[in-house]
């Protein structure tokens, strides 16, 4: 217990520290995170409105999919996109193995369904009412869409936060996609694998602070805004 109680006292004072290796490691991962996010919603939230608000045969099939690639595990992805992007796959010539643009094409992957089913969740909630009265005033489809989108705006932020919170927190497409290089593709979650590997418990739980301090900041920061919004 002693030790338990050191390892975090350690690791309180370093994560609180400013360390050139930590910050490059929390650097790398905010930016393919964040990058990977963007993608995905940019994706994922037409792809869920498109399919919340038209009606088409197989819809509940695609949405069956859609929920059920939400527990995709990300070794999975991660051995689908390296056929892809290694010395003899398809997309080989591109060099894009072991680098950042390897990792955030793994996690837009993961993610677009969380977006995407989410982004519905949030639609369907919303009174079919208001898209029925705008397109009775004279609104076209896109304009009806925005005025649902709006009413469903916090719905959609959720699922983009949930969607970066996923990324954040990988392992298994950085570390195949990435190679955990360090300085370069070593995100919070394979420095974490890497020293808990080395015996190195007090900079693993550092990162782990880290970690939950970011995702903590970012769900603050959305009910602050959601908050003052709606006030």
């Amino acid at each position: 217990m002693d030790y338990l109680l050191d390892s975090l006292y350690s690791a309180i004072l370093l994560a609180v520290s400013i360390d050139a290796e930590l910050l490059t490691v929390v650097s790398v991962s905010l930016k393919v995170s964040s990058s990977s996010t963007i993608l995905a919603s940019v994706i994922g939230v037409p792809l869920g409105v498109f399919i919340a608000f038209k009606t088409f045969r197989g819809k509940r099939l695609v949405i069956t999919v859609l929920n059920t690639l939400l527990a995709l595990p990300t070794v999975v992805i991660g051995l689908l996109v390296y056929s892809f992007i290694s010395r003899r796959g398809l997309l080989g010539a591109f060099d894009l193995l072991y680098t950042q643009k390897a990792i955030i094409i793994g996690q837009t992957i993961l993610i677009v369904p969380v977006v995407a089913t989410f982004t519905i969740a949030a639609i369907s909630r919303i009174d079919i009412r208001y898209r029925k009265t705008a397109l009775t005033l004279g609104a076209s489809w896109f304009q009806a869409a925005c005025v649902v989108i709006r009413e469903a705006r916090f719905g959609i932020f959720a699922a983009i936060i949930a969607a970066f919170g996923r990324v954040i927190s990988e392992v298994g497409i950085s570390m195949m996609l990435g190679g955990n290089a360090k300085g370069f593709t070593r995100t919070i979650t394979t420095a974490m694998a890497l020293e808990y590997d080395k015996g190195e418990f007090t900079l693993a739980i550092a990162l782990g602070i880290i970690l939950l301090s970011l995702s903590f900041g970012i769900n603050l920061l959305f009910h602050f805004f959601q908050g003052r919004t709606e006030a």
